[in-house]
């Protein structure tokens, strides 16, 4: 198993997984985006949508370090996409409709409160896990992701977006999980979008949860019904925006 060290709890937020083995973690200009490549745009090109909607969504306006924040993350989508397929969403637009404010519809789902321990498995290219953080420095995450090349572009992702606290785990959910036990009960919330093998993914994702936690995953399971007595759908609304959502539901039991 081929993993990304994650070291022990960080004082200050009881986890935060840290980025040590470098194999991932080499400069690669050319492919990582580092900090003053400018990615060109078509004109209109642009992110206003998306913050057009953060009275909707967080009700108040987008702050300048978030604007920066996610330019800055589409910018460097788009230029690993001409080497890697991270995401078929290939403008700006798209890619802040699509991902960053889909990713945005989960904070509903979220318990209120600072310093949430989140985790997001299946991350790929940080999806919903990044965009949440950037709203909410205060939530602790941890992404957890199979596959070696969105594993490398997280890490380029965290270190561009000055994101340091952001936990980064290559392998699979149960297998990080099994080779780190101190992630074992220690999340407040797992998250995925990735619901098509929810069977298989659920049991996993809960063993990262302490008891009471929830996970949540982006619309209903494969074959229209719960896996499980204990899961539930719930539908999120923004009448304003035009958006209905889905979401499956299930909290950890005592």
């Amino acid at each position: 198993m081929d993993l990304v060290q994650c070291a022990p709890d960080r004082p200050a937020a009881l986890h935060g997984a840290r980025k040590l083995d470098p194999a991932f973690d080499r400069p690669r200009r050319q492919q990582e985006g580092l900090s003053g490549v400018v990615v060109p745009r078509e004109r209109g090109e642009s992110l206003g949508p998306l913050f057009d909607a953060f009275p909707a969504l967080l009700e108040r306006r987008a702050t300048d370090q978030e604007r920066a924040q996610f330019e800055r993350y589409a910018d460097l989508l788009l230029l690993w996409n001409r080497t890697h397929n991270l995401t078929g969403l290939r403008t700006t637009a798209s890619i802040g409709k699509g991902l960053f404010l889909d990713s945005l519809l989960f904070r509903s789902m979220l318990p209120r409160g600072p310093g949430l321990r989140m985790v997001d498995i299946g991350a790929g290219a940080g999806i919903p896990g990044i965009p949440l953080r950037i709203v909410d420095p205060s939530i602790v995450l941890t992404l957890v992701e199979s596959k070696r090349k969105p594993v490398s572009f997280l890490l380029s992702l965290v270190r561009e977006l000055d994101l340091g606290d952001v936990g980064v785990c290559h392998g699979r959910a149960e297998d990080v999980v099994a080779q780190y036990p101190d992630l074992v009960g220690k999340f407040d919330i797992a998250l995925s979008r990735a619901v098509g093998n929810l069977p298989r993914l659920l049991p996993a994702a809960m063993r990262y949860l302490r008891t009471g936690g929830v996970f949540i995953a982006s619309g209903p399971p494969s074959g229209g019904k719960p896996p499980s007595p204990g899961m539930q759908w719930r539908r999120v609304n923004y009448k304003t925006l035009g958006i209905s959502r889905l979401f499956t539901f299930a909290e950890k039991p005592s």
